[in-house]
């Protein structure tokens, strides 16, 4: 039996404008306010929002919430290491907002879902950036916090504590100090040197001189 279209009742325009806020935080780059989007991925997770505008997002082709690069799923600075990418965005405040301000124009005018940056549009194949691709989910980021009660050993909470029971990362760990600029801009970024220094001590199988030689 067919479904009438006119049975579902589901109000996609409604569901999505209670989980935006308009105009509700600065970019955590270019500090200009944007809508950012709140919500929750899962059982158990913890609520997720975007970071930066959607300007930001199209000039470095990342997330707008995990800032990792949409097509590799990997840290900005891996990306432009594999590619040899030169980082041509100011750094001052005030150089940095007339910079995004013009490209944001560009943008309008053409087509808005592709990086505005020649580099990235052009871009081929890496053997590093494909060795290093992530093809899957990675739930790990969207785990809650840990509990700073349980940590204290005050958590009475239990099983129903909406926070992680676990130990904390070690204040020493550099994957412990991240920020969000240095992993937009690609430098002094930890989880990418900790891929960068994997992918450098992971043995190579370089393709035999001989081309008739097809078998390992």
């Amino acid at each position: 039996m067919a479904v009438s279209k006119t049975t579902n009742t589901y109000n996609r325009q409604r569901w999505e404008d209670s989980h935006k806020e308009k105009y509700g935080k600065e970019c955590k780059v270019c500090v200009r306010p944007f809508t950012i989007f709140r919500w929750c991925p899962g059982s158990r997770m913890r609520f997720k929002k975007t970071e930066i505008c959607q300007t930001c997002s199209r000039i470095k082709n990342v997330c707008q919430t995990c800032l990792l690069d949409l097509e590799y799923g990997l840290p900005i600075q891996v990306r432009d290491a594999a590619l040899k990418i030169q980082d041509d965005m100011p750094r001052n405040e005030v150089n940095n907002k007339c910079y995004i301000q013009n490209l944001d124009s560009q943008m309008s005018k053409f087509d808005s879902t592709q990086p505005s940056n020649s580099a990235l549009k052009s871009k081929g194949g890496s053997n590093l950036l494909l060795k290093l691709a992530r093809t899957a989910p990675y739930y790990k980021r969207n785990r809650s916090h840990v509990c700073s009660f349980w940590v204290k050993g005050e958590c009475r909470r239990g099983e129903k504590c909406a926070y992680r029971h676990e130990k904390p990362t070690a204040r020493n760990d550099p994957l412990a100090d991240q920020n969000i600029k240095d992993r937009y801009y690609g430098v002094n970024d930890p989880v990418a040197e900790k891929l960068l220094r994997q992918a450098a001590v992971t043995p190579a199988l370089p393709a035999p001189e001989d081309r008739t030689v097809t078998t390992l």
